[in-house]
């Protein structure tokens, strides 16, 4: 039984942590920080490259 209870209360400290990981993702919005960091990022790439648009 105590293996057990080692095994579960293991898991439930991961789920804690990782719960605590994600609430600190969502409350400052960080996925959106870093999509707009990113954006801009790919932008600066594609910006620098000679468009060859032919009609």
């Amino acid at each position: 039984m105590s293996k057990t209870f080692k095994i579960i209360f293991k898991i439930c400290k991961i789920l804690i942590i990782v719960t605590g990981i994600l609430f600190v993702i969502y409350f400052w919005n960080l996925d959106q920080k870093l999509m707009a960091w990113l954006y801009t990022q790919v932008n600066k790439i594609f910006d620098r490259k000679k468009a060859d648009i032919r009609f």
